[in-house]
């Protein structure tokens, strides 16, 4: 079976790439390389043995969607493209739904009109919004989102289902990740964020090789284990697996399922710094700074439906996802830019 990714050289998407060559699946990339590198085909070479088919585009773009489809028989596609900054979503919303929005429609379009009925699409926690109790279910009311990036995701996720209501056949799968961390175990590929990141784990890292003074913890008298925030990490490798299973289940499937994809509890911001401070071998610093507004003290998943219906779960543990993300860290201080 040949796969389409959209935005498959970025974070989650090459990962997934590397799942889906293992098992046996032919996959073609379309990315405009807005936040990846061109360099990630050459790790997925070494890393895999197999070319990889790509195309450089926008995936709003129909008229170069479509010379996809032409010229390859797309079974399915797994859905990654589009803007990921919280923050940046908060200054440029309109640039947010413009691209999130455009770029899923013009695929549902173009898969329409090439008979391609099976997508996978990379949704969000964020969808459940800051109201609702934890642990997170798939069944539990969604919005109240807090920033556009995640009205965004449940928009898409809307989307979708109404369509695969009116088209007969049609199957889709909404995976609503969690906190991904952690990198391929050969160091070859990894998380590069543009700028300063926004997530935890790659600042961290950035702190632990030097190219940050230190890490600022937002808060430390949250009602949790050691008062700072806590939050449910997820390794990349064990998220790019639960595409891989979601893939198989669209198969055999039509109509639209809903799976948590995170480990099914918390690790606090203090934990996951002394976990990386034993990887890279010397202490990360930090300062405590107040809280943001929004922040909640915690943030996890029920995941027992994947577990039961995909059959998936995640396996590593947070010293896993500590030590391979130091390895891609240490081994790529500049990213892909080296």
């Amino acid at each position: 079976m040949k796969i389409l990714l959209t935005g498959g050289a970025g974070y989650i998407g090459s990962h997934t790439a590397v799942e889906l060559a293992a098992a046996g699946y032919e996959v073609v990339i379309a990315d405009n390389f807005s936040n990846s590198s061109p360099k990630v085909l050459e790790r997925l070479e070494m890393i895999t043995g197999k070319r990889f088919g790509l195309y450089e585009i926008d995936v709003a773009d129909k008229t170069a969607l479509k010379k996809v489809f032409e010229e390859n028989k797309i079974d399915a596609v797994i859905h990654f493209a589009g803007y990921k900054s919280v923050p940046e979503s908060v200054k440029v919303p309109l640039s947010y739904y413009r691209n999130n929005i455009d770029t899923t429609l013009s695929l549902l379009e173009v898969m329409g009109e090439y008979g391609c009925n099976n997508i996978v699409f990379s949704s969000s926690a964020t969808v459940y919004g800051t109201k609702a109790p934890y642990p997170y279910k798939e069944d539990m009311e969604t919005g109240n989102c807090s920033n556009p990036y995640g009205w965004t995701k449940l928009f898409i996720e809307r989307i979708i289902t109404d369509y695969a209501a009116a088209k007969e056949g049609f199957s889709a799968v909404l995976l609503r990740y969690f906190n991904p961390v952690g990198a391929h175990e050969s160091g070859l590929i990894g998380e590069d964020p543009r700028d300063i990141p926004n997530n935890l784990m790659p600042y961290i890292s950035r702190v632990a090789v030097g190219k940050l003074p230190y890490l600022n913890v937002y808060g430390n008298d949250y009602p949790t284990k050691d008062g700072t925030g806590v939050r449910d990490y997820i390794h990349v490798t064990d998220l790019a697996k639960g595409h891989a299973a979601a893939l198989d289940f669209a198969e055999k499937h039509s109509g639209v399922e809903i799976f948590n994809l995170g480990a099914g509890k918390g690790i606090s911001v203090l934990e996951m710094v002394n976990a990386y401070s034993k990887a890279c071998g010397h202490d990360i610093p930090y300062k405590i700074a107040p809280r943001r507004d929004g922040d909640l003290a915690e943030f996890y998943a029920d995941a027992s439906k994947a577990n039961v219906i995909l059959g998936w779960k995640a396996e590593h543990s947070v010293d896993d996802m500590c030590r391979d993300s130091w390895n891609w860290q240490s081994k790529n201080p500049k990213g892909y830019n080296e």
